[in-house]
């Protein structure tokens, strides 16, 4: 962990990031997990968890950008294949929705 960067990052695991994620967990479990004091970023580095955003407006370091730009396209493809599959637990419109969205954020990203 540099103190002297910067940048604002995207965690590693991109689709696990921000608070519709959290949300998700606690409306599941009942309870919100704690946020990480440090995180591994989507360049490889440690840096203190307010130090990332999922929002591409926010993100300034660049090898974080394309790594958040590579995920979500990969989870467009994901999402859109599940829908696909007799007996998936989303629609194929759902799918389809939710793949547009990944896109969209994708393209963001890339921008």
């Amino acid at each position: 962990m540099n103190g002297s960067d910067p940048h604002i990052h995207v965690e590693r695991k991109v689709m696990q990031a921000g608070a519709g994620y959290r949300n998700l967990l606690a409306s599941s479990l009942g309870r919100a997990p704690d946020a990480p004091g440090v995180v591994t970023t989507g360049c490889g580095l440690q840096v203190p968890y307010a130090m990332t955003s999922p929002r591409p407006e926010s993100v300034t370091c660049l090898p974080c950008r394309e790594h958040a730009h590579r995920e979500h396209l990969r989870y467009a493809e994901q999402v859109e294949r599940l829908g696909r599959m007799p007996g998936a637990p989303v629609t194929g419109a759902q799918a389809a929705e939710a793949a547009r969205w990944a896109r969209d954020l994708a393209k963001r990203f890339s921008g």
